[in-house]
Parts: structure tokens; sequence; C-alpha cells
């Protein structure tokens, strides 16, 4: 029995030629549909494994698998976990030949504290044998150990500086002399901000991530009248007067080298003239590569305009590494920020892999896994990463020569791989994305073979932006293109502090009772307050 929604068509009507447009057209539409379905697919796939599923990415194990839905607590949970142990804390008994357990990097740490001993004794009439009543004598402490927190100790500093006059002229003179003692000048004149206040403001923000209205709080628990509209004109101001003369010095040094990472991550700034305030800006980074001093450096840019990376590196010539971000081709080429430099880009394999692993997200049945083409791709990159780990210790010429030898061969077959599989790859699927990418990057990727100095991924630069990315997850925005600024210049002094081994909150007190008594335009003087300067104190550098 037939329905009122079926309908009978009559063939006959229609011409053999007719029939087959009609099914070449059918064909592909359902060719069309078919893929469309398989992309709405693994879109659901991926979504619900970023929903539930592990975000890290890791090396993949052929015996291990399997993807969990969920990433359950149990699997995180130590019930036992190893306290840290001091040296002696352990008394050994000397019949006991069993080895002493290597301590770790966490033990020898707490090793470097200060130490306070607090003793308990018997008074003398308590001294007495319980047994035969004849003086106790003393045989050894049983020590234990604790690691105690003083609370920060905060005074008011006064600087009294004598002045001084003469008695002689005062008597006989209507002009009397005033002179006065030397002493240090403030880091900002009539202010109540000393450089251990600055460098403690700076170092909870830009390193611990504590944005200024929680300090606020922390200042008021304590009883001091600071709030966060200070806190944000201190570091501006000082960020402006006293720092910005050695991020520039730095930014020198930096565009002379030759090996130089880029990266660039986005920032929310309120009140920009003439910009809603969700309108995007960003805050790029840049920072030098093996075989030279460690900067990094914080540039706060409006746009993404590929023309701030070709300003703020103008003069560099040499090799720039970073993600498959089209706007680093600026620097090749003639624009409003200058003309064509002499760079050399190298792209990522981090962020090949990348594409092919959350290509294998997708993937439900654990069987078939490691017979899907994204997982051979993941291996094809992680065997060029295993031979980076073997050579890490080479030097850069016996790296270049040893890449030569045997890194070029597994690119080749790697690119050659790619494009077999371009030929076919849905582009708008995940999978076509990360052939896409390699595809596209295949010159900046084969870039590596041109220096030993040259790394495989561009993790370097995303872990020098990552304290930031940190930060801005407390603080989320910022409200004027000054503030923007200031922590930009504020961010590249301590990350190039940290990648000197230096203790930010040391290094930035040092900086602002130095910076004020000398001439901030002198290079020569500068350079004796740069991170890795031999003139440094020691009590800057971490033991």
């Amino acid at each position: 029995m037939k329905t009122t929604s079926e309908k009978t068509i009559d063939l006959t009507k229609y011409s053999r030629k007719e029939l087959e447009e009609a099914y070449i057209k059918l064909s592909i539409e359902k060719e069309q549909t078919e893929i469309q379905l398989q992309w709405y697919q693994e879109q659901f796939r991926l979504s619900r494994q970023k929903l539930f599923g592990k975000s890290s990415e890791k090396n993949i194990d052929d015996h291990q698998l399997s993807l969990p839905i969920f990433n359950e607590a149990e699997t995180e949970h130590q019930p036992i976990n190893v306290e840290p142990q001091l040296e002696d804390d352990v008394h050994v008994d000397p019949l006991n030949t069993k080895p002493r357990k290597k301590k770790g990097k966490r033990e020898r740490d707490l090793l470097k504290l200060p130490k306070k001993i607090v003793e308990y004794k018997l008074s003398k009439e308590e001294q007495v044998c319980p047994k035969c009543s004849n003086p106790l004598h003393e045989v050894r402490p049983e020590i234990r150990k604790e690691l105690e927190v003083i609370p920060a100790k905060v005074i008011v500093k006064e600087i009294h500086r004598m002045i001084y006059s003469c008695r002689t002229c005062e008597k006989v003179d209507t002009t009397v002399p005033m002179i006065k003692a030397d002493a240090p000048n403030p880091v900002i004149k009539g202010s109540i901000a000393s450089p251990s206040l600055l460098a403690d403001i700076m170092t909870k923000k830009y390193v611990d991530a504590t944005p200024l209205y929680r300090q606020e709080q922390e200042y008021k628990r304590r009883g001091l009248p600071i709030n966060r509209q200070n806190m944000s004109n201190w570091i501006i101001r000082v960020s402006k007067q006293w720092l910005t003369p050695l991020f520039k010095r730095m930014q020198e040094i930096l565009v002379s080298y030759d090996v130089l990472h880029a990266d660039e991550t986005e920032l929310e700034v309120l009140n920009e003239p003439g910009r809603e305030a969700a309108t995007k800006s960003y805050m790029w980074m840049y920072r030098t590569g093996n075989g030279h001093k460690p900067i990094v450096l914080y540039d706060y840019q409006p746009s993404r305009s590929g023309d701030n990376a070709k300003s703020f590196l103008m003069g560099f010539k040499g090799y720039l590494q970073t993600d498959a971000y089209h706007g680093y081709d600026k620097l090749l080429k003639k624009s409003n920020a200058g003309p064509p430099m002499e760079v050399t880009l190298v792209a990522c394999f981090a962020h090949s892999r990348r594409y092919f692993t959350e290509t294998l997200k997708a993937v439900t049945d654990k069987k078939s896994y490691m017979h899907t083409s994204a997982y051979q791709g993941v291996k094809h990159i992680d065997g060029m990463f295993a031979l980076e780990k073997e050579l890490a210790d080479k030097s850069y010429v016996e790296r270049y020569e040893e890449r030569l030898r045997r890194l070029k061969p597994m690119l080749e077959a790697y690119f050659a791989w790619i494009e077999k599989e371009h030929a076919h790859a849905l582009p708008k699927s995940s999978y076509g994305k990360a052939i896409n990418y390699s595809f596209n990057q295949k010159d900046k990727l084969m870039n590596i073979l041109k220096d030993g100095r040259l790394e495989l991924s561009n993790n370097r630069a995303e872990r020098a932006i990552k304290p930031f990315v940190i930060g801005r997850k407390n603080w989320l925005f910022t409200n004027t293109p000054a503030g923007a600024e200031s922590s930009a210049i504020v961010y590249s002094t301590i990350e190039t502090a940290k990648e000197n081994n230096l203790i930010p909150f040391e290094y930035l007190k040092y900086l602002f009772e130095k910076l004020p008594n000398m001439d901030v335009t002198n290079s020569e003087e500068l350079d004796k307050l740069l991170p890795w300067s031999n003139e440094l104190p020691d009590n800057l550098i971490v033991k």
C-alpha cells in the first residue's frame, strides 16, 4: 500500500543522456554528503575527547594505545608519597651495611636553607639516674627536622640624610653653605615604594601570577594602606623610567644574534583608543636560540600583523624559528615596516605532530589505532625527535653533520609520504589539516638541516611565552595600553633573569637600587646590570 508521501517517477520520459547526467549529479551529492557526515562525526568525537579526555600530548607507545574517555582522579592520587628528608634525619644502625638511598634534588635543596637549632635539655636537678641516683651524662641528641615558615616582615625604613652647615659662616656671612651627606636616590621620588616593595609586587604578579587586587587584600590584612591603583601606577612608572633602558639594551643585543625564536598570543586591553574593549591585541615574544646569551623579550602590539615582528627585529639577520603563522612571511617581503630582511624562517615539527595527535583523538577503536595514517605520521616525527635526543650532547658542528647523514633521509621519507597522502586527504578533516600543515611548510621544516643550532621544534619559544599565558588566566585583561607595555617590559626582565639562573625578586630589587643612581643612557654601565653580567652579586644567583 502506497503512502501519501511516496512519489512515482516515470523514467520513460527521460533520455539516456538525461538519466546519466542525473546519476552523476546524485553520485557527487552522495559523496559530498558522506564526506560532510564523516567530518561531523570526527568533530563530535574530537569535541567529546576535549570535554572528557586527557589534554596532554605524549609520545605514543604501541603497548599503551587506549584512549580513556574519563581522566579519573584515582589515576593522579598517590596515598603513599615519600616525605622529603634531610641528610641526617635518619639514624642508621652502624651494624646495618645496607647502603643509604641516594638523595634527590629536593633533599639537596633543603640542605641549603639556613638552620636554626632548638635544644631541649634536662635541668641540673633532673640530670639524676632514676635507678642509682648518680649524675647523668649526655650521650647524643635525638634529632628531628621541620620546615618552619616565617611570614614576610614589613618595616618602615627612615632614611636620615644629614645636612651640615658652617658655624663660622653662620656668624660672619649672609650666605651659608648647606652640605648634604651622600645617599642613594629613591626609585620613585616622593613615594613610599622601596626597591624591595616594588620587587615584591612585581614578583607576585609576574612570577606567581597573583593579581594586584589579591595583593591589595593581602596588604590590607597586614594593615598596610596600599591599593591596586598605587601598585599599578608604580609598575608603569618604574618600568618606563628604569627598566625600559635595560630592555632596549637587551633588544640591541638580541637582534645582533643570528638564531632567534618567536611566538605570539592574544591579550585583551580594555581602554585602547578607538577600539572596542573586546578587540584582540597581542603579546609578541622573541627569544635567543642555541649558542647565544639567554634573552626573552615581550612586545605588546594592538594587532597580529607581521609588520610588528619586522619592526621589532629590524637589523636582524639569520634564522627565525616560528610556528606556521603566515604573518612572519612579511619579514621576507617589502612592506610598510621596511624592505625585505635577510631572514631564513624555520618551522616547527612539534606543531606537525600536534595536528596528527588531534586526529588520533577522534579514533575510538584501539584495534585500528596503529593502522591509521595519522598514527604513521606521528611515528615518522617521533623517529626524528628520538634522533635529536641522541644528538643532544653533540657539538653544533657534529649535530649539523649527523643530521645531513641521518636526519635528511628521514625527512625525505616523511615528505614523500606527505605528498602521497596529500593527493587524497580530505582538506577540511583534521587529518587533511595535519597533512596540509607539513605539505605547505615543507621548505621551512627542511631548513632544520642548515645549521646545527636550529631545533626540531619551536618549544623553546612556547616555554618562554607560557608564564605570560598563565598570568593572563589569573588577571584576564589589561586596562590600558600603558599597562600592557609595562607588563611586557617587566615580563622581559623577569623571564630573562630566570633564563640566566637569577632569583627574580633579588634581581629586581638590585636593579631598583642601582638604576636610579647611574646614567641609564650609558650602554657600558647598563651592561654591568644585564642578567648574565659577571659583576652581579652572588646573592642574586640561584644556588
